[in-house]
C-alpha cells in the first residue's frame, strides 16, 4: 500500500512522500501548516517504552512562527473494556485538502466570514489485533488549528463506549494561565478565571490534581504566543474539561477530561459507528486581542439549518428581575400591572424586547399559569405596543414538557425562552441543547441559554440560539462582591472568545469599592457609569439586557448610548487590552462604528488611532468618566467631536471607569 497524496501544491509537507507503506509505519511526521506558514501543527507516532512493534504512540505537537507551542502530546481514547485506542497504531494514509469557510452570520462577532484553511486526513490502523481503525481529522487556520478524532464504521468495533478521551496539551513552557477552576461537572461555569502558571494546578504531593478546569482557557507562554484552548461543535458529545495530572512541581501539562453521564459516571460516551468527537481548538495569536478577533469556533460547527430566519431578530430588553419586580409606584410586585410598566419602558426606549423573568409558572410546570401574571395578556399588550416578550423556564422543565410547552408558546405570541439552570454538559446534556434549539426554531422561539456551558458554536447552526451566560455575571452584585471591574477585564480575553456572552450590563447605581454593597433591592453596581456603557461594546451578545429600573435610567442623559447601540455587528477590532487590566474594542453596524474602553481599579490614559474608521469624517459622540468620577462613578461627561480614520484619541479612565463612543458619518465629508 502507498501513501495516498493528493494536492500536493498545499502546505503540507510531507516528509519522504514516495515511501512505501513499511517504511511509512515508522514515524514519518506529517505536518500541516496554515496558509500564512505561521502555524504548523504535525502529527507522528513514537515507540512506546513497553512495545517493540513497529507501530506507536500517536502525538501531535504545535509551532508558531518557528518556535515550539506544544511538544509531543498523545492522542488517546480509552474505550470500556479494551486497550487504549491511538497507543499503539500506524499512519496508514494522509489525504491533504484545503478549503475556505464562506458564510454570514445573523448576530456574531462579524456579519460575514471568509476563513481559509488547510487540512489534513489522517488513517491510522493498529498494528495488532483487532485492527482497530482512528482517524484524525485536522485543520490549520491563520489563527489557529482544531483536529478531532474519527472512528469509522469497521468490522472490529461496532459501538463506542468511552470511559474517557486522554487528549495531551504538552505546553512547551510553563505559561501563565487564566484558568476556570469548577468544583465539579455540575456547574453553570459562573466563577472568577484565576491568574496562574500551569505547575499551580498540579498537586505537588504527587498525586493527580483535583483541579477541573473548564473551557475556554487563556494561556501565555512569553515571548511565543497567545493562546486560548476551547472545543467546537459538541454535537452528539460531551464536553471536555483539562486537568494537571503531572504530580510534580514541574509538570506544565493537561490532559482532557470528559463530562460523565448522569446514569453512568464511568462513562463519558455511549453511541454507534461512525463518529467524530467534538473538535479540540487551539487558538494562537501574537497579542490576546487577535484571540477574541478569531471565528474558528463557528467555523468548525455545521451550517445553519433553520431556513426561515426573517423572525429572528436581535436586541436589547427590558428587564424585570435585576430590578426585584418595582412598579411604577416604587413598589416590587410581581403582577401583570408591573410587568406591563416594563414593556411601556421597552417602548418607550426603542427596546424590541422585554424579559419575563421567573415566576409566572405554576411550580416547574410550564404549561399552567400560577395567575400572578397572565403572560398571554402581557404579550397581547407588548404587542401594541410593537414589543415581544421573552419568557423564563427551568431547564428540568424544559426538558420534561417542551414538546407541548414550546407549541404553547408560540401560539401566546412568545418571542423567545431564556432557559436556566442546566448545570450540565455531559451527553445527554448537549443533546438537551440540540433537542431545544431544533424544536424551538420549528416553534419560532428564539433562545438563551443561562445556567449553561461555555458557547461551541451552535449559534451558527441554531441561530435561534441568541446566547448564553456562562459567565460571572452582575447578577452576583445584587447578593456579593464578586462582580467587579478586575472581572469584566478578564471576560472578553476568557470566556467571550467561545462566544456570545450574556452578563446583563446596565446598572446605573453605580458606586466606588468602599462604597458597595451587595443587596437585591436596588442594587449597586462597582465602578464608573462609564463601564457600563462601554460593555454594550465590549460584551457582545445579539440579545443585550437593559437591567436596571425604568426609574433609574429616567432623566439620565447617558441612557441614550444604550439605547443607541446595536446588538448586531459586522465586524470588529481590538484595538489594545491585557487580561484583568484593561480593554478597548471598536465594532461595526452599517456604517457606524462604536468603541467600548474599560479598566480594572486602575485609573489610566489610552491612546487610540482610529485605524478602523472608514474614509471620511465623523461625528464621535463620546460618553467617557467625568473628571470626578473615581469618587463619584456615577458622573459622566458627554461631548462631540468631528475625527476621521489616521487620528488618534486620548480617553482617560477613572478608576473602575470606562468610556463609550458612537461614530456617525458626517454625510458628504
Amino acid at each position: 500500500m502507498s501513501w495516498s497524496l493528493k494536492n500536493s501544491h498545499l502546505a503540507l509537507v510531507f516528509l519522504a512522500t514516495t515511501l512505501a507503506y513499511e517504511c511509512f509505519a515508522q514515524s514519518i511526521p506529517v505536518t500541516l501548516s496554515s496558509p500564512d506558514q505561521r502555524l504548523a501543527i504535525q502529527f507522528t507516532t513514537i515507540a512506546a517504552k513497553e512495545s517493540s512493534s513497529s507501530g506507536g504512540k500517536l502525538v501531535y505537537s504545535v509551532t508558531f512562527r518557528g518556535k515550539p507551542v506544544l511538544d509531543q502530546s498523545a492522542l488517546s481514547l480509552e474505550l470500556v473494556g479494551q486497550p487504549a485506542l491511538g497507543a499503539n497504531v500506524h499512519l496508514v494514509e494522509a489525504v491533504p485538502a484545503k478549503g475556505s469557510d464562506d458564510y454570514s452570520l445573523l448576530a456574531g462577532k462579524v456579519s460575514s466570514v471568509h476563513d481559509q484553511y488547510n487540512s489534513v486526513l489522517l488513517r491510522t490502523s493498529e498494528t495488532g489485533e483487532p485492527h482497530r481503525l482512528l482517524n484524525i481529522e485536522a485543520r490549520a487556520y491563520n489563527d489557529g488549528v482544531a483536529f478531532r478524532y474519527v472512528l469509522p464504521e469497521q468490522d472490529a468495533m461496532k459501538e463506542v463506549r468511552l470511559k474517557q478521551e486522554n487528549t495531551e496539551f504538552r505546553i512547551s513552557t510553563d505559561a501563565t494561565t487564566w484558568a476556570l477552576a469548577l468544583p465539579n461537572y455540575r456547574s453553570s461555569y459562573e466563577s472568577e478565571y484565576v491568574k496562574l502558571p500551569i505547575t499551580a494546578f498540579s498537586n505537588q504531593g504527587g498525586v493527580s490534581s483535583s483541579f477541573l478546569i473548564g473551557m475556554p482557557l487563556l494561556m501565555h507562554s512569553p515571548g511565543i504566543a497567545w493562546m486560548t484552548l476551547t472545543e467546537a461543535d459538541l454535537e452528539g458529545n460531551s464536553g471536555m474539561y483539562v486537568t494537571n495530572p503531572s504530580g510534580n512541581w514541574a509538570g506544565h501539562y493537561f490532559v482532557s477530561k470528559l463530562s460523565p453521564r448522569f446514569d453512568d459516571a464511568n462513562l463519558a460516551l455511549s453511541t454507534t459507528l461512525p463518529h467524530h468527537s467534538a473538535w479540540r481548538v487551539l487558538i494562537v495569536g501574537d497579542e490576546p486581542g487577535r484571540l477574541m478577533e478569531s471565528n474558528i469556533v463557528s467555523d468548525l460547527n455545521s451550517p445553519n439549518r433553520v431556513q426561515d430566519t426573517s423572525w429572528i431578530r436581535p436586541g436589547k430588553a427590558s428587564w424585570n428581575w435585576w430590578a426585584g419586580d418595582i412598579g411604577p409606584d416604587g413598589k416590587a410586585a410581581y403582577t401583570t400591572k408591573n410587568m406591563e410598566y416594563y414593556v411601556d419602558f421597552a417602548a418607550q426606549s426603542g427596546f424590541p424586547y422585554m424579559l419575563l423573568d421567573a415566576g409566572w409558572a405554576d411550580g416547574r410546570d410550564i404549561l399552567k399559569q400560577r395567575g400572578n401574571v397572565d403572560v398571554p395578556e402581557l404579550v397581547r399588550y407588548a404587542a401594541a405596543k410593537h414589543v415581544k416578550v421573552w419568557i423564563w423556564l427551568y431547564s428540568t422543565s424544559v426538558m420534561d414538557q417542551m414538546k407541548d410547552a414550546f407549541p404553547l408558546f408560540e401560539k401566546w405570541g412568545v418571542a423567545g425562552v431564556k432557559i436556566d439552570f442546566i448545570n450540565r454538559d455531559d451527553q445527554e446534556g448537549i443533546k438537551f441543547y440540540y433537542d431545544v434549539a431544533s424544536l424551538a426554531a420549528e416553534h419560532h422561539l428564539m433562545v438563551d441559554f443561562h445556567g449553561a456551558s461555555k458557547p461551541w458554536g451552535i449559534e451558527r447552526t441554531y441561530p435561534n440560539v441568541l446566547s448564553y451566560e456562562a459567565v460571572l455575571g452582575a447578577e452576583n452584585s445584587k447578593v456579593a462582591r464578586r462582580d467587579s471591574p478586575v472581572d469584566r477585564t478578564v471576560f472578553p480575553f476568557t470566556r467571550m472568545v467561545a462566544g456570545p456572552l450574556d452578563y446583563t450590563p446596565g446598572g446605573f447605581n453605580n458606586v466606588t469599592e468602599d462604597e458597595f454593597v451587595g443587596r437585591d433591592q436596588s442594587p449597586m453596581i462597582m465602578g464608573t457609569r462609564a463601564q457600563q456603557l462601554g460593555l454594550y461594546v465590549v460584551f457582545q451578545t445579539p440579545f443585550q439586557m437593559v437591567s436596571d429600573s425604568p426609574q433609574a435610567y429616567a432623566n439620565q442623559p447617558a441612557f441614550k448610548f444604550i439605547q443607541d447601540v446595536p446588538t448586531q455587528w459586522d465586524a470588529m477590532h481590538v484595538v489594545n487590552g491585557e487580561p484583568g487590566e484593561f480593554v478597548t474594542i471598536a465594532r461595526s453596524h452599517g456604517k457606524e462604528w462604536y468603541l467600548g474602553s474599560i479598566t480594572n481599579w486602575t485609573p489610566r490614559e489610552l491612546h487610540v488611532p482610529l485605524d478602523f474608521l472608514g474614509s471620511g469624517r465623523y461625528t464621535a459622540e463620546i460618553y467617557e468618566d467625568a473628571a470626578d468620577a473615581g469618587v463619584h462613578p456615577k458622573n459622566v461627561a458627554i461631548r462631540k467631536q468631528t475625527v476621521h480614520k489616521g487620528e488618534q484619541l486620548t480617553l482617560h479612565l477613572a478608576s473602575g471607569g470606562g468610556c463609550a463612543i458612537r461614530f456617525i458619518p458626517e454625510a458628504g465629508k
